[in-house]
């Protein structure tokens, strides 16, 4: 029976282009590096924070080889593979090649809706076909469809190879009935950076995080006092950010996320339609944040 190894700072990794629109693979291995030397725990990648939807095949299958070469074992990958076709992304895990990945995210089927039973037999579907520990994710913010509680649960007590959720639904409420009711091998994984501190208080195994992607150092360490308990000192980390919380998302994800790594001199400022950067305005108010951190 699988257990959850994804636990800590994982990182929404992005993809960072040049002016030109092609990936910047530099810019790429050099995120990758500062984020595996500054804390994280896990890498994320080809999920929403990637774009994902604007890559080719050929794109994603460099972004995977890169990642691998680059991480060399040292924290785990968890990578993207899901849709609202199941007979599609079935077919997507048996021909996908994943040398060097440690576990598969799959998002909620999108546009479509299904119902809890829907929702429910899709992951099975998944879970009895994946050659890797799945992790679930839930964003009714982006699918339009929320998987309740119940169905989370039974989806953990029912497929060994179900191992956590990456919950992005922004109800605790709904995190502390999954938390309270989840078989023990199984984990809550908060899929949203501002209740980050909240979920992990809540009994949360960690986040997969946009705001990582810059400032991994300061984020890792606000959940590893919060693991030790030291509420007080990482509820300072949690206040410290809350304006850029709610600045990173103002005009989408990532674009802010790709403006504050471009304050930080560390990718352009560029993603592919139908996503554009972040406005002016709101750049500047992250400049001075980032001042004020002293970052």
């Amino acid at each position: 029976m699988a257990r959850n190894i994804f636990r800590g700072l994982g990182i929404a990794l992005i993809t960072p282009f040049t002016s030109d629109g092609s990936i910047d693979y530099i810019a790429l291995k050099r995120l990758l590096e500062y984020q595996i030397q500054n804390g994280a725990d896990f890498i994320c990648i080809l999920a929403t924070t990637g774009e994902t939807p604007c890559l080719t095949k050929d794109e994603k299958q460099k972004i995977k080889q890169l990642v691998v070469e680059v991480d060399n074992g040292r924290i785990p990958i968890l990578m993207g593979c899901g849709g609202n076709n199941t007979a599609a992304v079935v077919a997507d895990l048996k021909d996908t090649d994943w040398t060097g990945i440690d576990g598969v995210l799959s998002v909620c089927p999108y546009y479509n809706k299904p119902s809890q039973e829907g929702l429910y037999q899709h992951f099975k579907a998944i879970s009895e076909v994946s050659p890797l520990p799945v992790v679930l994710y839930n964003v009714p913010g982006r699918t339009g469809i929320n998987l309740k509680a119940m169905t989370t649960i039974r989806l953990a007590n029912d497929c060994d190879n179900i191992v956590a959720i990456k919950e992005a639904s922004g109800s605790l409420e709904q995190v502390d009935e999954i938390i309270k009711n989840k078989p023990e091998r199984f984990d809550v994984i908060s899929g949203d950076d501002a209740l980050t501190f909240s979920m992990v208080a809540s009994g949360a195994a960690g986040v997969i995080s946009v705001i990582g992607n810059a400032l991994p150092k300061e984020f890792s360490r606000m959940i590893r006092l919060e693991f030790r308990g030291e509420y007080e000192p990482a509820r300072k980390i949690h206040h410290r950010f809350t304006e850029l919380y709610s600045l990173l998302f103002i005009d989408g994800n990532p674009a802010g996320v790709k403006a504050l790594l471009c304050e930080m001199g560390m990718i352009e400022n560029e993603l592919r339609l139908p996503l554009v950067p972040t406005r002016i305005t709101t750049m500047k108010k992250m400049a001075g944040i980032l001042k004020e951190l002293r970052i």
